[in-house]
């Protein structure tokens, strides 16, 4: 059988667009100032759709999935943030699944734009969760997703208080982030604050589902030393599911 990597080579070989697009994708995640960051974000935005499906990239699907099995009451009635929403390929999802109430933001112009031509949501915001507050009042959403977004050199682990602060009391969070080994440390400072906000009652843990098929690696480092022979060259993901609760700590502040 062909290691998935000789695949790759062999696509290459034949003028194929997977070892292209795992090269654009190993780019981004090799960025970690955010400014460039999103710089490279508005170049790539008229390819990112074409690009992640090339991948098989499931995340969008799997929280909008999750979030849906969760929600108290009409989907149609829920209304919904989608932080860094990128192109808006959530948004897509959501809409599949009876979500009508959609508003995004996110920090690329270029992703906006791309985002604007779905006609999904009901408002599109600029803004660069990290540095700024989202442009919502507190308690505004029943459902707040993130998906794609936490990692090094994107959104800081520091940012969930304020998702927290526009989602209503017992509103939905919904986040993603990829578990493979390069992403792991990220991930524990990530879970660590989660679990502090949890603690402090800011809101409950539903769910943290461990997901192996995530999307197409895009470099043998990305995988584990006992998948480096997988013919399919997955790495995995997680999907977390929180219920905020009625009265949030956050960061020590009583909520308003």
């Amino acid at each position: 059988m062909l290691q998935s990597w000789e695949v790759g080579n062999m696509v290459e070989e034949q003028g194929g667009s997977l070892p292209e697009v795992r090269a654009r994708v190993r780019a981004s995640h090799g960025i970690t100032d955010l400014a460039r960051k999103l710089r490279f974000y508005d170049r790539w935005a008229p390819d990112y759709d074409q690009d992640v499906a090339t991948l098989q990239y499931r995340a969008p699907s799997l929280a909008v999935d999750y979030l849906a099995q969760a929600l108290k009451g009409p989907p149609g009635a829920a209304l919904v943030l989608d932080v860094a929403c990128g192109t808006g390929l959530v948004a897509a999802e959501l809409q599949a699944r009876g979500f009508i109430q959609l508003h995004g933001v996110d920090g690329s112009p270029g992703m906006l734009e791309q985002a604007q031509a779905r006609r999904l949501y009901q408002s599109l915001s600029l803004c660069t969760l990290g540095q700024e507050p989202l442009p919502s009042p507190e308690g505004t959403f029943d459902a707040v997703l993130m998906v794609g977004a936490l990692s090094d050199g994107q959104v800081p682990c520091s940012a969930l208080p304020e998702l927290l602060r526009v989602t209503k009391a017992g509103g939905l969070v919904c986040l993603t982030t990829r578990t493979n080994p390069s992403n792991l440390s990220y991930k524990e400072t990530l879970e660590a604050e989660m679990a502090r906000l949890e603690q402090s009652g800011a809101w409950e843990r539903l769910m943290a589902q461990p997901v192996d098929h995530w999307e197409l690696a895009t470099a043998k480092h990305e995988l584990p030393p006992d998948a480096a022979n997988d013919s399919d060259g997955f790495i995995s993901g997680i999907v977390y599911l929180y219920r905020k609760q009625p009265a949030t700590l956050g960061d020590g502040g009583k909520e308003a």
